[in-house]
């Protein structure tokens, strides 16, 4: 029984650490303005947060979003 649950328990933390170092590979978004306009985030409402890339990008709304996915090039370059 002991083995049983150690075995389990092994698996679930390597599982744990596989997701977690996946995780860590998305560089965060280190800016407190939106990538497109340079408005404060959460000044336009709810901050919308989505990842391109491997990149966190974060928006003050969702036509930023838009604008931003049909040319991401040219707002990355701000980072």
């Amino acid at each position: 029984m002991k083995t049983t649950i150690a075995i389990i328990v092994s698996a679930f933390v390597l599982g744990t650490a596989g997701t977690s170092l996946a995780a860590d590979k998305t560089k965060s978004y280190n800016k407190d303005v939106c990538i497109v306009t340079d408005n404060k985030l959460g000044s336009m409402g709810r901050i919308i947060t989505k990842t391109y890339d491997g990149q966190e990008v974060k928006f003050c709304c969702k036509p930023c979003v838009k604008k931003f996915e049909n040319n991401p090039r040219k707002y990355l370059s701000k980072l």
